[in-house]
């Protein structure tokens, strides 16, 4: 396994900043020092030190959190704002895991936390396409002419979004609930694409990523994923609904 990789599995940094740690001379495999990248390692055998310290990858841990709006996918805050980590219990947080992606802070809905370095790869580099499904209320109704608008692409920032998948609009009074389907995640997208057509975001709400929706999981509550659910968040598939359950000790 690439060096900077085990690094970023053992929870300590991220890969990027792992490298950035190898190139300063921060870290020991075996008692020597490493400072060039590609250097390979076997968990089972070497030793490897950052900064003095040991690691070794934690036992693994991944969960899902229906977030709720008005709080923030960050591990810390520095305007006094509530972050994902505070609606979790204290023993979560000791295992390591941190959020594999975000949300926006007024957006709801399924969010995987874990210290899993592979798997929050699989489920946030562009490289995987993975699927993320959201459901948009809207105000007004879109046309038929915007909806192919957004699954064609829209221009944001100069550069045109991947095509998406609209699965169809519920009139809802003078609002409309929209599912759209995204391989990508560009900052505020879906609410920036439903402005371009001239129907802005009511409440957005993310319910499926791969093949594992977020099913009935009530607000604010969180359960630990099993393996079967790991698998599905990087599969391709149509998902199957995750049951509801409570918090686990």
């Amino acid at each position: 396994m690439r060096l900077h990789k085990y690094i970023g599995n053992c929870g300590y940094t991220s890969r990027r900043r792992a490298e950035l740690l190898i190139q300063a001379g921060r870290v020991h495999v075996n008692g020597k020092l490493v400072t060039s990248l590609g250097v390979t390692v076997d968990p089972a055998r070497d030793k490897v030190l950052v900064n003095g310290e040991e690691i070794s990858p934690p036992a693994p841990m991944s969960i899902v959190l229906n977030k709720p709006a008005g709080i923030i996918t960050s591990t810390h805050d520095t305007h006094e704002r509530l972050t994902v980590m505070d609606v979790l219990p204290r023993s979560l947080i000791l295992r390591g895991v941190v959020p594999a992606g975000r949300l926006d802070q007024d957006t709801e809905g399924l969010l995987v936390l874990t210290n899993d370095g592979d798997l929050a790869h699989r489920i946030t580099h562009p490289r995987y396409e993975t699927e993320k499904e959201y459901e948009a209320l809207v105000t007004g109704a879109p046309s038929r002419e915007g909806l192919k608008r957004l699954e064609a692409g829209i221009r944001l920032d100069g550069e045109l979004t991947a095509p998406a998948r609209v699965d169809g609009v519920q009139p809802e009074g003078a609002a409309a609930r929209v599912r759209v389907v995204l391989r990508e995640g560009k900052k505020r997208q879906i609410r920036r694409m439903f402005e371009a057509i001239g129907h802005p975001v009511i409440q957005l709400r993310r319910i499926r990523i791969g093949g594992f929706s977020l099913g009935d999981l009530p607000a604010g509550e969180w359960r630990e994923l099993s393996q079967d659910d790991v698998a599905a968040l990087t599969c391709a598939e149509r998902p199957r609904a995750a049951p509801a359950e409570g918090p686990r000790p």
